[in-house]
C-alpha cells in the first residue's frame, strides 16, 4: 500500500493512495485551514468506520441476513495535550433490516473489533479505548 500527500498550500493537502482516489484534507480555519475537507484526525476516524463497517458488513452477508441499511455512528475523545491522540473511540452501529438476528450482529462488531479490522486492532494496541454498541432496526416489508 501506498500513498502520496501534495501539499497544496497553507494547510491544505491533497492525499491519493494506490487506489487513486484522491481526497482534500484541509486544516482548521484557526490553523489557516479553508475548511475544504476534513481533518488528518478526522480522516483516522472515518478509516476506523470503513474498515469495521465493511468488516461487519460482509460476515452479516455471508451469515444471509437481510440488511437493508448499516450505519456507523463514531465518537471519539482526544488528549488535551499535544500530540493531541485519540484516548477514546466509540462506535455505535445502527442496522436496519428484516428479520436480523442480534446474535449475528453482536458477532460480526466482536469479532471485526477483536479480529478482523486493522485500524481498530491498530489503535487499541496504540492505547486507544474503542467500545461498540448497537441497534437494530425492523425494515418495513
Amino acid at each position: 500500500m501506498q500513498a502520496t500527500v501534495r501539499w497544496d498550500g497553507a494547510v491544505q493537502f491533497s492525499a491519493t493512495p494506490s487506489s487513486g482516489h484522491t481526497v482534500i484534507m484541509d486544516g482548521s480555519p484557526d490553523l489557516g485551514g479553508t475548511n475544504a475537507g476534513p481533518r488528518p484526525m478526522e480522516m483516522m476516524l472515518m478509516g476506523l468506520g470503513g474498515c469495521t463497517s465493511i468488516d461487519v458488513m460482509l460476515m452479516l452477508q455471508k451469515s444471509r441476513q437481510d440488511v437493508t441499511d448499516c450505519v456507523a455512528e463514531l465518537t471519539a475523545e482526544r488528549a488535551d495535550a499535544v500530540p493531541a491522540v485519540f484516548t477514546k473511540i466509540h462506535v455505535h452501529f445502527v442496522v436496519t433490516g428484516r428479520d436480523l438476528k442480534e446474535s449475528h450482529v453482536k458477532r460480526a462488531i466482536e469479532l471485526s473489533a477483536e479480529k478482523y479490522c486493522s485500524a481498530s486492532i491498530m489503535l487499541a494496541a496504540g492505547g486507544v479505548e474503542i467500545t461498540h454498541s448497537y441497534a437494530l432496526i425492523e425494515a418495513d416489508r
